[in-house]
């Protein structure tokens, strides 16, 4: 795909707080920015933790940004790209994530080498994924007191102290099981990578529109992962169990009392990932899970 220099214009940065040497990094972004003739803000949290180091960089709400910016740029891991995104999704900003964390399978883009590759990008020369959101409402006594999205999953899970939660699942208005067990994830192709797949879930192509379900230590060996079409209306009853709550990735939460419904859904929404050209969903998959293993007298993939 690409694009003129005149798309983007104003950028947006959104920043890790309280990682050792960050204010370097993020000044060598904004001088790179600047010089290119860009338009650069801070988002209003990663303003604070940079303790206004920054002189002539306006701070934005979530909302403000936007409005008014044609991109954001995310440094940190997969969680501070989580938390913008959701943010994000309902202005469609497209974002570009440089890895100041771990594993960084949505925040892509190595710290070593970054100027360069934001110039190709800036420039037009990208790669543009569009990934798909969940969105949840918490239903008590026929209201609803609770909404979420969430761009990896969606989990209902047991309180640490408590047993087994027994969990009522119907789709699409038809019953499908009641599971015993600690919890269960509702996952997004681009969660399929995270919490789905340490509990046994498969990996979904980003591409695909589904949306699996992964029990967490059901009570039968019987209940399996299953994948839904993304169509589909999930609703998740508490029969019983004590302390439930539910997650939206990990970062958004609502305590749950018996008889609470969750329906889960596709969000309107979607968000825009820009990678560099030459990206691929399988090399990020064999860098960050180490599928490093190649057949005899073959080399390494490009």
């Amino acid at each position: 795909m690409t694009a003129t220099h005149a798309d983007f214009q104003t950028i947006a940065l959104v920043v890790r707080p309280n990682t050792d040497g960050i204010a370097d990094s993020v000044g060598s972004v904004v001088d790179f920015l600047r010089r290119g003739g860009r338009t650069v803000v801070f988002e209003e949290q990663t303003a604070e933790h940079l303790a206004g180091g920054f002189d002539g960089v306006r701070a934005l709400t979530a909302g403000e940004i936007g409005a008014e910016c044609d991109a954001a740029i995310v440094m940190g891991g997969d969680g501070t790209m989580l938390g913008i995104a959701r943010q994000l999704a309902p202005f469609d900003v497209p974002l570009i994530g440089i890895n100041q964390g771990r594993l960084g399978f949505m925040t892509d883009i190595p710290l070593e080498g970054m100027l360069d590759v934001l110039a190709k990008i800036l420039g037009g020369s990208y790669k543009a994924e569009r990934r798909t959101l969940l969105e949840g409402r918490v239903r008590r006594d026929g209201k609803d007191i609770h909404f979420g999205l969430a761009v990896n999953d969606v989990v209902v899970a047991r309180g640490a102290g408590a047993g087994m939660a027994e969990l009522r699942v119907d789709v699409d208005g038809h019953f499908m099981y009641n599971q015993r067990s600690d919890g269960l994830i509702i996952s997004t192709p681009t969660g399929s990578t995270a919490y789905a797949l340490s509990a046994g879930g498969p990996l979904l192509h980003p591409s695909l529109g589904g949306v699996v379900l992964v029990p967490i230590a059901p009570h039968a060996l019987s209940n399996r992962p299953i994948v839904l079409p993304e169509s589909s209306q999930i609703v998740i009853e508490i029969v019983r169990g004590r302390d439930c709550s539910v997650n939206f990735d990990m970062q958004t939460f609502a305590s749950l009392q018996s008889q609470d419904q969750i329906v889960i859904q596709r969000s309107p929404h979607a968000i825009t990932f820009l990678h560099p050209e030459g990206w691929n969903y399988f090399n990020t998959l064999r860098d960050k899970l180490h599928w490093n293993e190649y057949p005899s007298g073959e080399g390494k993939l490009n």
